[in-house]
């Protein structure tokens, strides 16, 4: 088809569907187009918080994010802090406290008598040499993770080092010279903790730098983990509770002198963070959360007469036994919900374990006198007879050692009741309080591993041994000593003084007063290896001689002064 065919088909296609074809001439006598511009009035407006889109800013705080490696970056708009802005001084009283405590020097030492006694506490754990780095950890991984703290690496950094510089050379300065034992023997260098240290400068570096910025639980976390190194260090027999007191409070007091430091070093520069800007004062809206320590104080002592306990041969001053109450360490977490600024309801969840002196000679009861009473020989050497006929001696009580399962009355307790508040200014207010609980006690106990010989013999006429066998060895372990406390209700009451040095964040001196009557028991075995020793005779001794026990009413009144740190919900 040619081209002029194909033309003349196009056309009347186009005829056929109606559409026709144009000429210029059509346009010939169209206006010309117009761009009309609209108007516009510059205005001010007000961008709220809700226009705000974090998610924005993701890739921004991811750890690959070059913001997050560099060196005193200072974001737009953080407000330079001063000197006194995070001083508490809150580390004063507690070393203060801790030197108070130092009269207490409880329970067992190690001691080593004529029978090999050795006097060991069965607690152990690793888990403090761990805890203590808590807070490094923590606030150095969030940093790694890129969650934007107070301060940027260099400031971090710097304060991080002043802190555990400043605890370092307080805690050794004093350890070297006041050279106070441990309460295992092992070495002099007890007072203060630097585990209890190293833990509460770990803690407030998260507290001022995640706490105070970007949430209060991290505030918790690291003081609470702090707090729990503190009381292992007690259990695990390596310090006294002066030492851990003293710990904290040198821990706290390194950090806040540090970072203020840091403050008149440094000024505006490398912060990325201020503080949270509570809505709220915790003084007028009271609502809290708290973690506290503390030293108890109260009943002094628990006495037992022994005389009716068949000790017949004892010495008068031996027949009244009496346990002495040391002052204990207190932890608890405590909480409550306000009403209004006046009144509010909650409740407390507290570990008090004291220490117990005066029971350091227990043993000595049983290895001499009783053996002379009820089996009518001079001593116990008219046994070490040859075993056999092959020259050998073999004593029926060769080796015993003592182990301490527990040296403290632990209590455990949980109350709920009316919390009260009374504001004094912006930053000062008076509390207290009024409990009801329950009261659950732990007990001493003292366990003990005889070895030696097992004997048999006959009696003459004048009740002297005659034809004395021996039987073969034994080796035993059973319970020697212990004193245990019933569980009852109590009832307490508490001043209190917040000092609220930001608003969302106070430090609390507290003294509690809780009250419970309880009834102690002391069961007593000091011969419980005799039924191995001499397997045939012991079944004739009377019933009290292996085994004793005895009760008493008493009323435990406990004061506990210590501190705590407070957030507001």
């Amino acid at each position: 088809m040619n081209m002029k065919k194909r033309f003349l088909m196009f056309a009347a296609i186009l005829s056929f569907c109606g559409i026709t074809s144009a000429s210029a001439n059509d346009y010939r006598d169209m206006e010309p187009l117009k761009l009309t511009v609209p108007e516009m009035t510059p205005t001010l407006v007000t961008v709220t918080n809700n226009s705000y889109r974090p998610e924005l800013e993701l890739d921004d705080h991811a750890p690959w994010a070059k913001e997050n490696w560099t060196w005193m970056r200072t974001n737009p708009g953080v407000k330079p802090y001063k000197v006194m802005d995070d001083l508490t001084f809150v580390g004063v009283p507690v070393f203060l406290a801790g030197i108070i405590a130092k009269s207490e020097k409880a329970a067992f030492r190690q001691n080593t008598g004529d029978n090999k006694h050795v006097l060991l506490t069965d607690f152990k754990t690793g888990i403090d040499d761990y805890s203590q780095f808590f807070g490094p950890v923590m606030t150095t991984g969030l940093k790694i993770a890129g969650v934007e703290s107070r301060s940027d690496w260099g400031r971090y950094l710097a304060s991080a080092l002043m802190s555990y510089g400043i605890m370092a050379g307080f805690v050794n300065g004093i350890k070297y010279t006041a050279k106070e034992m441990r309460p295992d023997g092992s070495t002099a260098n007890s007072w203060p903790s630097g585990h209890t240290a190293t833990a509460f400068v770990g803690a407030t570096i998260l507290h001022k730098e995640y706490g105070m910025t970007r949430s209060p639980w991290y505030s918790v976390a690291g003081f609470g983990v702090a707090t729990a190194t503190g009381v292992m260090r007690v259990l695990n027999n390596r310090h006294w509770v002066s030492d851990v007191l003293s710990g904290a409070g040198i821990g706290i007091m390194s950090t806040e002198l540090a970072y203020a430091l840091s403050d008149v070093l440094f000024k505006g520069k490398g912060l990325l963070r201020g503080d949270i800007s509570g809505e709220k004062s915790i003084i007028d809206h009271p609502s809290f959360f708290s973690i506290s320590m503390g030293i108890g104080f109260g009943s002094k002592n628990i006495d037992f007469d022994m005389e009716d306990m068949s000790f017949t041969d004892l010495d008068d001053e031996d027949k009244a036994f009496n346990l002495k109450f040391q002052a204990s360490t207190a932890v608890a977490a405590e909480g409550a919900y306000f009403f209004n600024k006046y009144i509010g309801i909650g409740g407390r969840l507290r570990v008090n374990a004291a220490p117990i002196k005066g029971w350091d000679g227990i043993e000595n009861y049983a290895w001499s006198d009783l053996i002379d009473t009820y089996l009518n020989m001079s001593s116990y050497e008219d046994l070490e007879l040859i075993a056999n006929g092959d020259g050998t001696h073999k004593p029926f009580l060769d080796e015993v050692e003592m182990t301490i399962k527990s040296d403290h009355l632990t209590e455990f307790a949980g109350d709920i009741g009316l919390y009260f508040n009374l504001p004094l200014s912006r930053r000062f207010a008076l509390g207290s309080k009024l409990l009801i609980g329950r009261s659950i006690m732990q007990e001493i106990d003292l366990n003990a591993t005889a070895k030696g010989g097992s004997w048999d013999y006959d009696l003459d006429d004048d009740y002297n041994a005659i034809n004395i066998r021996y039987m073969g060895d034994y080796e035993t372990e059973w319970d020697y000593f212990t004193v245990s406390a019933n569980n009852t209700m109590k009832y307490g009451t508490g001043i209190s003084l917040t000092y609220a040095y930001k608003e969302n964040f106070a430090w609390k001196l507290f003294f509690d007063y809780d009250f419970s009557r309880k009834t102690y028991t002391l069961n007593y075995c000091p011969l419980g290896y005799y039924h191995y020793a001499f397997p045939e005779i012991s079944k004739d001794l009377p019933l009290d001689v292996l085994e004793n026990s005895k009760s008493v009413k008493k009323n435990r009144h406990t004061f506990i002064l210590g501190g705590s740190f407070t957030i507001s919900f």
